[in-house]
């Protein structure tokens, strides 16, 4: 016998427990359960670009703190404190090929792809932007539908944060030119 069935008393349905367990969850989300090492938040030591540093064909990078992934960033980060942020589109830096130079330098870095993460970052962001002096935002999305999620989400965390920061968007094209 591969299946058997065991029938016994449960509690009934509570709608505020299911809930309250949902929140739980949700707040669990904003710091990682686990002690791997490459969510470590760091901030990360740059080369200011034309200070002594000579383009080359090995680029130097211009990402300034570790986890930059919106999901893992903890609302927390020191690193947020007086940043000017860019909010990038996963895809966005693999289109446009002077990505780091024109959007990442002098910025803290913060990406996702909203359909391939299925979740909206407008609640973390807001979290965030309440919790930070914020200089500005920058946002740096594809073309494509599914990444107007993204400059959604910063526009309305701006919003429900009261705070006052602004925001400029940057759309590119799929073969990689600004529009």
């Amino acid at each position: 016998q591969a299946i058997s069935f065991e029938e016994r008393d449960a509690a009934p349905y509570d709608q505020e427990a299911v809930q309250a367990a949902q929140q739980k969850k949700a707040g669990d989300t904003q710091k990682p359960a686990c002690s791997c090492p490459g969510i470590r938040v760091q901030r990360m030591r740059t080369v200011p670009f034309g200070g002594g540093a000579a383009l080359t064909s090995a680029a130097v990078s211009s990402l300034a703190q570790w986890p930059c992934q919106i999901k893992l960033v903890p609302v927390d980060a020191p690193y947020l404190d007086d940043a000017d942020l860019l909010i990038a589109a996963d895809c966005a830096a693999y289109a446009f090929g002077d990505f780091h130079h024109r959007f990442m330098r002098g910025r803290i870095t913060l990406i996702g792809c909203p359909k391939l993460d299925a979740r909206d970052y407008a609640e973390k962001l807001t979290q965030i932007f309440r919790a930070h002096r914020i200089g500005s935002v920058t946002v740096a999305r594809m073309e494509v539908p599914c990444c107007s999620g993204i400059e959604r989400a910063v526009k309305q965390a701006v919003q429900n944060s009261g705070q006052n920061i602004p925001v400029s968007v940057v759309t590119i094209s799929t073969d990689g030119n600004i529009l």
